[in-house]
């Protein structure tokens, strides 16, 4: 199977990194160049991690027609300039989304979350940290020559947690994705066919809120605060919610049809919207969407 490939120009990041702001008067113009990593399978999902003393770290996970799937961590090697795994494991079904903690002063433990059938929280840790018995919580995981990581010290992977949002039966809806508030890092918002969007407190694995979102498939949620959240649907609508009025959401936008042939279908001569798949909250300025 071909693989994907997950590429970025890491060269402004370098600037921010150092202080530059991104100028290069008054020095030496720096080299742009674009870094290529090949996985043996498609690429479906990946996340930066904020992390600065992680630099230049992704996730990407695999879009495999198969039950067991995989996770890569894989991050730069700027003394060679190849992006290389770090650490790789199992993951049932293929991940929808992936992300890691967003904690870029590295206050909290290193955990990665991703969704499929559950939403599932996983712990990075070094060999001398890892807790007995966790190379066999999750049989498959490979510990991979660690890029970085000090002598010694090679990353490994444990299974914190598996959370179904459905009190009333092991298997829940299908997560479509899900978000970690970067004001509130204890919480995730998920998204699912269910049309629901259940709310996490991830520190005591717990339901704070669900609620029933929109009337068809919620496919994507995105936080715009401590407190807020918006999220897009097979029904066309932008909904935003605030948590402290759960009874209500407003709708700040709703597609339709689009025209054309092949999307004005129409319901006993109703136009039927455009699904919405994706939405990004504006973080410098939480007024866009």
């Amino acid at each position: 199977m071909g693989g994907g490939g997950a590429a970025g120009d890491a060269d402004g990041w370098a600037d921010q990194d150092q202080g530059n702001g991104g100028s290069r008067g008054g020095g030496e113009a720096k080299r742009s160049e674009i870094y290529t990593y090949e996985a043996g399978w498609h690429i479906y999902g990946m996340n930066w991690s904020v992390r600065r003393d992680k630099k230049y770290r992704l996730a990407i996970a695999s879009l495999l027609e198969q039950l067991v799937n995989r996770v890569e961590v894989v991050q730069l090697d700027e003394s060679t300039g190849d992006i290389a795994p770090v650490l790789s494991f199992d993951h049932p079904f293929p991940p929808t989304k992936s992300m890691f903690v967003p904690d870029p002063q590295g206050l909290r433990p290193d955990l990665l979350a991703t969704s499929a059938d559950l939403l599932r929280i996983w712990r990075i840790t070094d060999d001398d940290a890892a807790a007995p018995g966790a190379a066999d919580s999750n049989n498959g995981s490979v510990r991979c020559n660690g890029v970085g990581s000090p002598a010694g010290q090679q990353p490994g992977v444990k299974l914190c947690c598996e959370l179904n949002g459905n009190r009333n039966s092991d298997f829940c809806g299908p997560l479509t994705s899900f978000d970690w508030n970067d004001a509130d890092p204890r919480r995730i918002g998920t998204s699912s066919i269910d049309t629901t969007c259940t709310i996490w407190d991830v520190e005591r694995e717990v339901v704070d809120t669900q609620l029933i979102a929109h009337d068809k498939e919620v496919y994507d949620i995105a936080w715009g605060g401590a407190g807020v959240f918006a999220s897009v649907s097979a029904d066309g609508s932008v909904r935003v919610f605030d948590l402290r009025d759960k009874e209500h959401s407003t709708i700040i936008y709703e597609s339709s049809s689009g025209g054309g042939s092949n999307s004005a279908a129409t319901d006993g001569g109703a136009v039927l919207p455009t699904p919405l798949v994706r939405l990004g909250w504006n973080k410098q300025d939480p007024s866009w969407g």
